[in-house]
């Protein structure tokens, strides 16, 4: 049985449909489908990036009736989660997890695979008939008095709306470490790793606590690297995908609508409960709590399993020190204990890449992340979606798609009743 037949299978895409995964009644369907627009009809909004973001803002406006071209960069939908690594799965279950109108089959899981996200995306973007240009790089955004134009790698293309969905995952990003030009080991993104077995038998040292990098650190000792190491420059807050019978973001989404003091207090306690005191293994909990910290800097918590925390109780993920430089052989840490890794792989985040694109028009703060976005205009005809890390990414980046495709739908019947 092929790779990609045995994985149709297991997220329940071969055969007879699960009657969960229809995305709507039937009457529903139907009355979207009459609304959407024509194929070749005038685009009214260009959308740019194909991804999550990108797929739900142009099906909620073709379920409007409002045309839409999206501008994708890969050769297909979903391009950065094919590139994630073979382990992932959600952090977030399937119920909070999926587009508008849509839903995961059962064989998916509790916490859908990276493959099985992928398969929901193409399968939303093939029922919505979204219209999605591939291979086509956005380079710059510019405004004239009542259009977007956009400068891509192939042409220019202009529209009254524009909507920019890349995510806040867009462009790896390494520190500028004194000296890893000259590292002879071998320095990489953890956007580039796929899974241990090129790492087996080896010394690995992993830079940053997030949810990726401890699930990495994690794949490598299971999966035969002779040692692995997790840098930590900043404590990160923890907490478990699930201890219990209910999957962490359900309480975790309900806690983002209290005040950030009151949702701290409740994810310490959860963390004590359920996790531990890890102080003497180099885990200590940080004075900001989940909750104002995801506020201020929009930083979400290492969303983990149990078994991630038992391999480092275990001493299989040691905990050291952050990075301060490298030489060429090797890798001095902040509290000046040198390492000796044969690779080092850098879980160090991403930037939005959005600087060249609007840099110059006055809408991104200092990290390069858009002041405004979520739905509302950032400027007149201009949106950004996708830019608020928390749980139930995909399901919140849907509410967003929604918001801001009602709010163009409302332009619009205003600009043609002038």
């Amino acid at each position: 049985m092929s790779q990609d037949k045995r994985q149709q299978i297991l997220c329940g895409m071969e055969g007879q449909p699960d009657p969960q995964h229809r995305p709507a009644a039937l009457d529903e369907l139907e009355l979207a489908s009459r609304r959407r627009p024509k194929r070749g009809a005038a685009t009214v909004v260009l959308i740019v990036g194909a991804g999550p973001a990108g797929l739900a803002a142009a099906a909620q406006l073709g379920r409007r009736g409002i045309s839409t071209l999206v501008l994708e960069r890969g050769e297909s939908v979903a391009t950065s989660w094919r590139g994630r690594y073979d382990r992932l799965r959600l952090n977030t279950s399937r119920w909070t997890s999926s587009l508008p109108h849509a839903r995961y089959p059962k064989a998916a899981g509790v916490f859908p695979s990276r493959d099985c996200v992928v398969d929901h995306l193409e399968d939303y973007a093939a029922r919505n008939s979204i219209e999605v240009r591939f291979g086509t790089i956005v380079e710059r955004v510019d405004r004239d008095d009542q259009h977007w134009t956009l400068t891509t790698s192939a042409e220019q293309v202009t529209a009254g709306q524009l909507i920019i969905a890349t995510g806040h995952q867009h462009t790896p990003f390494i520190p500028a470490w004194p000296g890893h030009e000259q590292f002879t080991g071998r320095l990489l993104h953890s956007a580039e790793y796929r899974n241990a077995l090129e790492f087996r038998g080896r010394d690995v040292l992993v830079v940053g606590p997030g949810c990726s990098g401890m699930e990495i650190a994690y794949d490598l000792a299971e999966d035969g690297a002779s040692r692995v190491r997790l840098a930590i420059r900043t404590q990160p807050n923890i907490i478990l995908r699930q201890a219990g019978p209910v999957p962490g973001d359900v309480p975790a989404t309900l806690m983002y609508r209290l005040p950030p003091q009151i949702g701290d207090r409740q994810t310490r306690l959860i963390r004590r409960l359920t996790i531990g005191d890890l102080r003497a293994l180099g885990l200590v909990p940080p004075k900001e709590g989940i909750m104002s910290r995801s506020h201020r800097e929009g930083k979400a918590p290492a969303i983990l399993d149990k078994p991630v925390i038992d391999a480092i109780k275990q001493r299989r993920i040691e905990i050291v020190a952050a990075v301060d430089s490298f030489d060429t052989t090797g890798v001095l840490l902040a509290d000046r204990r040198r390492l000796e890794p044969h690779a080092v792989i850098a879980a160090t985040g991403y930037t939005t890449g959005l600087e060249p694109l609007v840099g110059h028009l006055g809408v991104l703060d200092q990290r390069g992340v858009p002041l405004i976005h979520g739905g509302p205009a950032a400027a007149p005809g201009l949106r950004f979606i996708g830019y608020q890390p928390r749980p139930a990414q995909i399901g919140y980046v849907g509410a967003e798609a929604t918001r801001a495709a009602r709010q163009i739908k409302n332009e619009l019947k205003k600009a043609t009743t002038r």
